[in-house]
């Protein structure tokens, strides 16, 4: 048997040359690969001595060999294949193992230029990773170091790889090829051309939205059902996920989550991670239905719950900070379906053992903790059409105080401009159109997705009403602007002073009369917020 290795990453290289040699099986390799072997002992043949051809063009031709590809392709019950063989002296490679020239890696640096990003595209590594998975019945193909232990463990247990393993391997390398070619695709497609091609020695301008989009999504599990029973559905995550993201959840316990719970606890998720102190966000049909911030995780949730405890029963909660026995035992009161924090401590676990049915995400922060929680947000957003896609770049703008402008006679207090930023925070998770009242760091009542601001309006000041909430001198988010000033008659009526909305109406000068006329405050934001 023959084993040719050809790597870029080292990683474990070695090892598995090790376990491949005790088996009896001959090393064949090129360049680094092989004076690295050498350098530890191993008995190799290069890759070039085999073939009787020398490698060229700086080392872009070395693999492309029909000794190289007849070993690989050749079927071993085809006596015809090895009478071929046999005619041409060409033995027979077993195992293959190639990981390619990092072109991710090269066209992720800044500054990366054009010759760089070619010169980083495999050609022989692919070739030989294609003739190989084809033929998997009669070669195992590893194009990553995670797969090198379960390869050895059979080995040494059966002195061969398994049909099974053989063919996993075989489908992981045309997934990889797969990927890899999608990746030199998008780098390429979004190389801006203008009348010439850009020079190879500087780093191009790329276009946003390359002229070809290629997911690379990895299957995480089948689904029970989708939205509805009769939905069949699967959960995918991002080849690499970014830390702190949903995907990387760890569940403690509870039932298999369905597909309305991950799109749910997914916006909830995503909300909670908008604030830096300890905060409590609870989702429900996909809309918040109550978002505090507090001291800690107990207050804020306490605060979250009070703005709609109705619509809070079966809801998704989150929080961005460890959950505690005192905030646990406070939850474990309420019906919830999902319940995620970055950690948990054993007593709140504890608290939840006889909630069986109770599913517990552990989602870890990122290296940074909650200031890099900003680099795992999403780049892109992507919504299904018919035979399309919708690409966009995620709404990820945030407000700060100086973004602010005051529009009206009154201003402002330094609380309720602190309260505006907070409810316009939690107006970027509400579907269209959305009105949110805030006071003290706490949601008071949420109008989500109606066809019109003023039932958006009169919902949340309705809601507000239900949970014994007064919404008298509350502070109002409108993630769009107001085209009318009835829908801000509506909003103060309920009790708000002070509003926030994008401003950019026809008719801002109308509206901005009536705030004054009503003795309001009201800033702009400069940017709406819708969420369809």
């Amino acid at each position: 048997m023959n084993a040719l290795l050809s790597v870029s990453d080292k990683t474990g290289i070695v090892e598995l040359a090790q376990a491949l040699h005790a088996q009896g099986i001959k090393l064949l390799s090129t360049g680094g690969t092989a004076k690295l072997l050498a350098e530890k002992g191993l008995p190799v043949t290069e890759v070039a001595d085999m073939t009787g051809f020398p490698e060229m063009l700086d080392g872009r031709v070395k693999t492309l060999h029909p000794r190289v590809h007849g070993g690989l392709l050749a079927r071993r019950d085809f006596p015809e294949h090895m009478a071929a063989l046999a005619e041409h002296k060409i033995d027979t490679i077993d195992v293959l193992v190639v990981n390619l020239y990092p072109f991710e890696a090269t066209v992720a640096k800044a500054g990366c230029t054009l010759e760089d990003a070619i010169e980083n595209i495999d050609i022989g590594g692919p070739a030989m990773v294609r003739s190989a998975a084809k033929n998997w019945k009669d070669v195992a193909v590893l194009t990553d170091a995670s797969q090198y232990d379960t390869v050895i463990a059979e080995l040494k247990a059966n002195g061969k790889v398994s049909d099974k393993t053989k063919f996993a391997l075989s489908v992981a390398a045309f997934n990889r090829i797969s990927q890899y070619d999608g990746a030199i695709s998008d780098y390429l497609s979004a190389v801006q051309v203008g009348a010439e091609v850009p020079a190879g020695n500087v780093a191009p301008k790329l276009d946003l939205f390359p002229g070809q989009s290629n997911g690379r999504f990895v299957k995480v599990q089948d689904l029970r059902y989708g939205e509805n029973s009769h939905q069949s559905a699967a959960l995918y995550r991002d080849l690499y996920p970014a830390p702190g993201s949903l995907v990387t959840a760890k569940q403690l316990q509870g039932k298999e989550l369905s597909y309305n719970n991950i799109a749910d606890a997914d916006a909830a998720w995503e909300c909670v991670k908008s604030f830096k102190t300890p905060a409590c966000v609870i989702v429900k049909h996909a809309n918040p239905c109550g978002v505090a911030v507090g001291a800690n995780a107990l207050e804020s949730y306490s605060k979250a719950f009070q703005t709609d405890p109705t619509s809070a029963f079966g809801g998704i909660i989150a929080l961005n900070t460890e959950l505690d026995e005192a905030a646990a035992q406070q939850i474990s009161k309420q019906f919830v379906e999902v319940l995620m924090a970055p950690s948990f401590t054993p007593a709140a676990l504890e608290v939840f053992k006889t909630k069986v049915n109770v599913r517990i995400l552990q989602i870890a922060l990122p290296k940074g903790g909650k200031s890099d929680w900003d680099n795992g947000r999403n780049a892109m957003d992507m919504k299904r059409i018919g035979s399309g896609i919708l690409l966009q770049t995620a709404d990820n703008h945030e407000l700060t105080l100086a973004d602010l402008k005051v529009v009206t006679t009154k201003q402002p207090t330094q609380d309720e401009l602190n309260d505006l930023l907070f409810a316009w925070t939690v107006a970027k998770f509400v579907k269209s159109n959305a009105i949110v009242f805030c006071t003290n760091g706490m949601t008071m009542g949420v109008g989500a997705g109606q066809m019109s601001r003023l039932d958006s309006a009169r919902i949340a000041s309705i809601k507000a009403g239900h949970a014994n909430l007064s919404l008298a001198g509350t502070v109002v988010a409108s993630d769009a602007f107001f085209p009318f000033r009835d829908g801000l008659d509506v909003v103060v009526d309920a009790g708000a002073t002070c509003i926030i909305q994008p401003g950019g109406s026809m008719r801002d000068d109308e509206v901005i009369a009536a705030a004054n006329e009503r003795g309001v405050a009201m800033v702009f934001s400069g940017v709406r917020h819708f969420r369809h």
